[in-house]
């Protein structure tokens, strides 16, 4: 908590705004979130490596980031995002497809860490089609932009900042808490350990459509921090065509996303014939066959609705080729998601938020029987599996406190932990602060 608090008072003393609120040419704004995450002790038939531990268990993270821009010339501008963060994860990171804190990626310890998380260049070429104003945000300034545009992002951030949105489930920090919400958990996108990469991204929004089509740098070695600037030989590649619509007289969005992966990775089939061969060797065979450029790629459908003014509803869905190691993300290889947010209008309290969501996570052939030998894999191998889909669901209650800054409660519930009907399942309490200067 004495990290938020140092950020928040340094961040009212700095001025977020230009002259206009419609029009800004630098921003300074700041952001500070606090999650704690408590799991009573589950039933468990047994325990590996990289199991979920059964007794009880307390997890936190903090983060503070600071949002920083201006514009550099005609359409041009550029961000910086220092952050510190501190957490400690669920066993070690280990033991689900769906990380339980969508932030925890981010954090290495109990130690606050200073790192700079972004450093990027936004160009927008007009291209007519009448004015959109755009909203002062986090790494958005206010102003407007031509309706039909292009934009190419260029330097380090997330393949998530232009890739797969959603208004009602995207940011841990203000929406669902579980990492299967922030994302399709197939979508196994270049970064390197934190979420972030470097690369560049192109967008060209025309009437009701946009097509994004980005490359990006992935880890040296899978799941691990220092990034492979090779960028030409390992990288991750994504498209993605996106249609707005509007459905009995309420606005939606349809997005249809492909990625596809190249870089040393080790296959599942491999290791598998390694621990036949090897019975005694160690178990987390990956290591001992992970040589030479591996191809992995995966698509998906994301789904935005609104019901009405006040009640939206989400799906995702995709599926990954699953014969390769996790390369940057987490243990998933298809995946469903869906649910609804509501906003407290109807109670009197318009700035709340009530969500309620589900997801079923889904293994490849190649890695079940991988695990079903007893094979370990980055985040997950219990020493033996018996072999259902991970399923989640998820609730929580956002009350606004006090302008930008809420306070939220969470629940959910995890059958079948790291997709073994021989444990769980686990239950996940948790509480969130969050507010924006």
């Amino acid at each position: 908590m004495g990290l938020l608090m140092v950020f928040g008072a340094f961040c009212t003393s700095v001025p977020a705004h230009s002259a206009s609120d419609d029009y800004e040419d630098h921003t300074a704004r700041f952001q500070g979130t606090y999650i704690w995450q408590t799991k009573p002790g589950m039933p468990a038939a047994y325990s590996g490596r990289n199991s979920l531990q059964a007794s009880r268990e307390i997890s936190y993270t903090a983060t503070a980031t600071a949002y920083l821009g201006m514009r550099t010339w005609q359409g041009g501008e550029v961000y910086l995002n220092p952050e510190i963060t501190q957490g400690i994860p669920f066993s070690e990171l280990s033991g689900s497809g769906g990380f339980t804190n969508g932030e925890l990626t981010r954090t290495a310890g109990n130690r606050p860490k200073l790192y700079r998380q972004r450093l990027f260049l936004r160009q927008t070429w007009g291209l007519g089609g009448g004015d959109e104003a755009v909203e002062a945000d986090l790494n958005q300034m206010a102003g407007s932009v031509d309706k039909n545009r292009v934009v190419v992002t260029v330097g380090n951030f997330s393949t998530l900042d232009i890739f797969d949105d959603n208004r009602y489930a995207k940011d841990p920090r203000v929406h669902f808490m579980n990492a299967g919400f922030m994302a399709p958990l197939p979508f196994d996108y270049a970064a390197d350990a934190r979420g972030f990469g470097w690369g560049y991204a192109a967008e060209w929004y025309q009437d009701d459509w946009v097509l994004r089509v980005g490359r990006m740098t992935g880890p040296k070695v899978p799941n691990m921090l220092p990034t492979d600037f090779q960028i030409s030989k390992h990288y991750g590649d994504q498209i993605e065509l996106e249609h707005a619509h509007m459905l009995l007289g309420q606005p939606g969005k349809v997005r249809l996303l492909a990625w596809r992966n190249r870089a040393v990775l080790a296959s599942f089939k491999d290791a598998l014939d390694y621990l036949k061969a090897n019975p005694d060797a160690d178990r987390q065979a990956i290591l001992a066959v992970r040589n030479g450029e591996k191809i992995k790629y995966g698509a998906g459908i994301n789904i935005e609705q609104a019901i009405n003014d006040d009640l939206g509803f989400f799906l995702r869905a995709m599926k990954a080729d699953g014969r390769t190691e996790t390369y940057a993300f987490t243990e998933t290889d298809g995946s469903i998601a869906a649910g609804f947010a509501l906003k407290g209008a109807a109670w009197g309290r318009g700035m709340d938020t009530l969500g309620v969501g589900l997801a079923h996570n889904t293994l490849s052939s190649d890695r079940c029987k991988y695990l079903e030998a007893g094979g370990i894999s980055f985040f997950i191998g219990d020493g033996a599996l018996d072999y259902k889909p991970e399923q989640l669901f998820e609730t929580y209650y956002s009350l606004s406190v006090w302008k930008n800054t809420f306070l939220s409660a969470d629940y959910q519930r995890m059958w079948n932990p790291a997709y073994n009907a021989a444990r769980g399942p686990a239950n996940f309490f948790a509480m969130r602060l969050h507010a924006e200067f």
